[in-house]
């Protein structure tokens, strides 16, 4: 090879290495920066999750201080009140983690001061509840808890909690494609790389593989987390179960043992009764005796004759008597309610297919009779079948059609029609009126117990559609109702076409 081709050779082997050395410190540079990026985005992932599990871990203590409350009210087993102040006490640094977390993120920011607000509510409305239960006040902490749910101030807690939740997963998802799009560009310049340059291939796989595995290590403490918190919201629902379960037995043994003194009362009542007759029998003998001390002839069979402040006195007996019996088979019927919705709420559904429009038919067989005294028509359309429990199902339409029938506008024909359709594995049924309609302000009030809405004209004691609400929930279903006054009603059913023990709704 001459000087010249010598020359040659060592300029193109100088500039194959300088070329050599560009592209590997490009390439090392890129993949450096590309790593640690993905490193970066990955950091950014994991805060996302540790975000979101503390809004779950804040949600989890508030339902805990709730379910804690609730139970020391309705039991007044100290547990309850310890468990309760354990989770008020967790709550506070729960919330002031939260603020910490979420402090790179403005929209954070602003729900965690709207959390912060409901909190400060609602702790206060639990610090109160406690006051009155320890000093002997039970009914004033009832009605400060109906006053808590009627201000949501707990549904707009878990309402921001969820927006929380929302924003977190949100930038969950694009911060997992930042970080996957990093590693692949990485990946993708570490494969270039290897070709050129041996030693960056391997420097670049190492690096990748390190960045792996802190990504394996977060996701792997996160599944750990979440176990953790599976268990510990299982662990609660098994609580709030059996208390619901004891609740339930509670309600029947104290409805059970208030018959046996009702009983008596309306023995004594019938007995006081015949001896206010007696007593004024012998008033009216001892007023109408003649002046030569024989009596004079009674007014007629059966009568007590009385006049001036007597018969006035005998009238008053009389209606106190009334009233005192109208109270009685008042309570009686209530404690029939109850025990009914104990022993509906332990009995265990049967899943059966069911042809729905047979049912229902049955259903409207049995109330033609009332249909007819309110001129009513009853419109059956297309109904789904279902697997559910008969039973079940027979309560619920059996008292939403009667209501329909009772609450139709006096004098005019009535019409109520009965249709169901399917959608995503649930049927829909409607049941609607032309009746007086329901004020949108009731609408949540008639489904709570033994209470009731608009004019009171008509027999009932606010139990039906509480008790129908109950059946849907247990079912897996939801219930609700589109009404406005004198414009009917629209009550909508939401049921699973096969329900089973598996899909039950737990919330009951």
């Amino acid at each position: 090879m001459t000087a010249e081709g010598q020359r040659r050779r060592t300029f193109w082997q100088i500039l194959l290495f300088a070329a050599g050395l560009l592209v590997l410190t490009v390439i090392s540079a890129g993949s450096v920066y590309l790593v640690n990026k993905a490193r970066e985005d990955s950091k950014w992932v994991v805060h996302t999750i540790e975000v979101e599990n503390q809004v779950n871990a804040l949600l989890l203590e508030v339902r805990r201080a709730e379910s804690g409350a609730r139970g020391y009210l309705l039991t007044q087993d100290e547990n309850f009140r310890v468990d309760h102040e354990k989770a008020v006490a967790a709550i506070i640094p729960a919330l002031d983690k939260l603020t910490r977390l979420s402090g790179d993120n403005p929209a954070q920011r602003q729900n965690v001061e709207k959390l912060s607000a409901a909190i400060e509510i609602r702790l206060g409305q639990f610090a109160q509840e406690m006051v009155f239960i320890r000093q002997g006040q039970p009914d004033k902490a009832v009605a400060l808890v109906r006053e808590a749910a009627a201000q949501d101030t707990t549904t707009r807690i878990t309402t921001v909690a969820n927006a929380m939740i929302q924003e977190e997963e949100r930038l969950f998802r694009l911060r997992t494609a930042n970080s996957d799009r990093s590693q692949t560009l990485a990946a993708s310049m570490t494969g270039i790389g290897s070709g050129l340059v041996v030693v960056l291939a391997m420097l670049s796989i190492w690096l990748v593989r390190r960045s792996a595995r802190a990504r394996d290590e977060a996701e792997a403490r996160l599944r750990d987390a979440n176990v953790n918190l599976e268990a510990v919201v299982d662990e609660r629902t098994a609580d709030l179960r059996e208390a619901n379960d004891e609740i339930q037995r509670f309600a029947y043994i104290v409805s059970h043992d208030l018959r046996s003194p009702l009983v008596n009362i309306m023995g004594f009542t019938s007995e006081l009764e015949e001896l206010g007759g007696d007593i004024f029998r012998r008033i009216s003998s001892l007023a109408h005796v003649s002046a030569e001390g024989a009596p004079l002839a009674p007014a007629g069979p059966g009568e007590i004759a009385l006049e001036g402040a007597d018969k006035q006195l005998s009238e008053d007996f009389s209606e106190a008597l009334a009233f005192i019996k109208t109270s009685i088979a008042k309570m009686d019927r209530l404690i029939s309610a109850i025990l009914n919705l104990t022993r509906e709420g332990r009995r265990e559904f049967q899943p059966v297919k069911i042809d729905t429009r047979e049912l229902i038919e049955a259903i409207v067989s049995t109330l033609a009779h009332q249909a007819a005294e309110a001129q009513a028509e009853i419109h059956l359309e297309p109904l789904p079948d279902l697997v559910s429990d008969r039973l079940a199902l027979e309560q619920i339409f059996s008292n939403l059609i009667d209501n329909a029938i009772k609450y139709l506008k006096p004098g005019m024909p009535g019409e109520i029609r009965i249709r169901g359709r399917t959608k995503l594995g649930y049927a829909i049924f409607e049941i609607s009126d032309n009746g007086r309609g329901i004020d949108p302000k009731d609408h949540q009030r008639i489904f709570d117990l033994f209470r009731r809405a608009g004019t009171q004209d008509k027999p009932g004691q606010g139990i039906g559609l509480a008790h129908v609400r109950a059946l849907v929930r247990r079912l897996g279903g939801t219930m609700s109702v589109s009404s406005e006054l004198n414009a009917g009603s629209t009550f909508t059913i939401t049921l699973p076409i096969a329900w089973n023990v598996s899909n039950r709704n737990t919330d009951r």
